[in-house]
């Protein structure tokens, strides 16, 4: 194509401008949109040729191993995240499994919070176990329980900020000076901020994961997932195994999170801001024991949160309720969420619906009792994924539940 359609973009765009603009060049045709490539293979025009990209991993030749829409949609995610490469996956989920395949192996250690999504400690406790990798899970917050749980065949940290449900923050920039004093990489789990909040790279992390079927998309359409980090992992160790074992992005929801990342940046400032009013609203409710909202004062790790986040607590949050046993509370969960009817009930997130969910049969419904107790996981849990739907119409949906309580 020719050089008065293509231009280069200049250094120095901000985040907003990257997440916009950056992508492969577009083809022949000029189109300004990303194009959507819907196709499994592509044709060489000689058998030369043909052996040549088949022996270059970055060449086009089948969509299992690379396609120009995903290849768009990983050179956005590793500008936008600051790092020299991205490696885009099915899910969420499939991302932290081609982690794990990638930097561990037999008689390895992994040190993890115990306050990440349930499935990923079902992942590395119970499908990495069988491989004969062992975790360790710790405090999300207790430096001192992390560095405790180092061994010498310890080779990943693997934290999520904030988490899900409790909204817990770690200490980014703390955490890799753990990791790279024995030997080990950190890998951070950025779904609930985006780094239209924060950048963990830039603090010292190696690696950062997302489940872009959360924010990054941003209206609940399609899922994906992606690791972000440096060459020498991103495309000389992730890449290959990805290419082998076919954890592949399809090109049409790599789309959908191109289209989606355009917005992400106003998304979370406003959902960001959403979310505080409501956590205000619930803290002075009688029914509500507690709120969980890194914003608030009163989260304890707030001016950590307000630090490495931008000043945005996020668009999540979660609160218990009040009640004098664990069935009072289920009951009274479960009460106000089947009052309510504006909020969706889902077990998603980063939708511009605004999600309510129980998170002790969802989300970490799979674990035992004992490991939902050290989660801090109770039965009058709810998290509450704020959307952009009136702030009072959605306080107004909760206020169906809470004033209905039965006392």
């Amino acid at each position: 194509m020719s050089d008065s359609i293509h231009r280069p973009l200049p250094d120095g765009l901000r985040p907003e401008t990257l997440a916009v603009r950056t992508a492969l060049p577009p083809s022949q045709h000029g189109e300004n949109s990303e194009a959507l490539f819907l196709t499994t293979a592509y044709v060489q025009p000689d058998a030369e040729t043909s052996a040549r990209k088949f022996s270059n991993s970055e060449d086009f030749t089948y969509s299992r191993t690379s396609n120009p829409t995903v290849r768009s949609l990983e050179a956005r995610l590793a500008a936008l995240e600051g790092t020299e490469g991205a490696i885009a996956t099915s899910t969420g989920m499939s991302a932290i499994l081609l982690l794990g395949m990638g930097v561990l192996k037999a008689g390895d250690h992994v040190v993890c919070s115990r306050s990440v999504f349930g499935s990923t400690i079902n992942l590395f406790a119970k499908e990495f176990g069988k491989f004969g990798v062992e975790t360790s899970f710790v405090s999300q917050t207790d430096l001192a329980e992390w560095r405790a749980a180092l061994r010498p065949t310890t080779r990943l940290l693997f934290a999520e900020t904030p988490t899900n449900p409790l909204t817990e923050v770690c200490d980014i920039g703390a955490l890799a000076d753990i990791a790279h004093a024995a030997g080990a990489i950190l890998a951070v789990d950025n779904t609930y901020a985006t780094p239209a909040l924060q950048r963990p790279a830039e603090m010292g992390a190696d690696i950062v994961m997302h489940s872009a079927t959360k924010y990054m998309d941003g209206q609940g359409r399609v899922m994906a997932g992606a690791l972000c980090g440096p060459n020498r992992l991103i495309r000389d160790v992730f890449g290959p195994i990805l290419r082998t074992v076919g954890m592949t992005l399809a090109p049409f929801n790599a789309w959908v999170v191109l289209k989606g990342l355009e917005t992400l940046s106003l998304r979370m400032k406003a959902q960001s801001e959403q979310a505080l009013a409501v956590a205000r609203w619930l803290e002075a409710r009688p029914e509500v024991a507690r709120v969980y909202c890194p914003s608030l004062p009163s989260h304890p790790q707030h001016e950590l949160a307000m630090r490495q986040q931008s000043g945005q607590g996020g668009a999540v949050l979660s609160f218990e309720l009040k009640a004098d046993s664990p069935e009072a509370a289920r009951q009274a969960a479960f009460h106000v969420i089947d009052s309510t009817r504006v909020v969706s009930i889902a077990t998603n997130l980063g939708d511009t619906k605004t999600i309510i969910t129980h998170p002790a049969t969802t989300s970490h419904g799979r674990l035992t009792e004992a490991q939902r107790q050290a989660a801090g996981i109770g039965q009058g849990l709810i998290r509450l994924a704020v959307g952009l739907e009136h702030v009072d119409d959605i306080c107004d949906d909760l206020l169906r539940g809470l004033s209905t309580l039965k006392t």
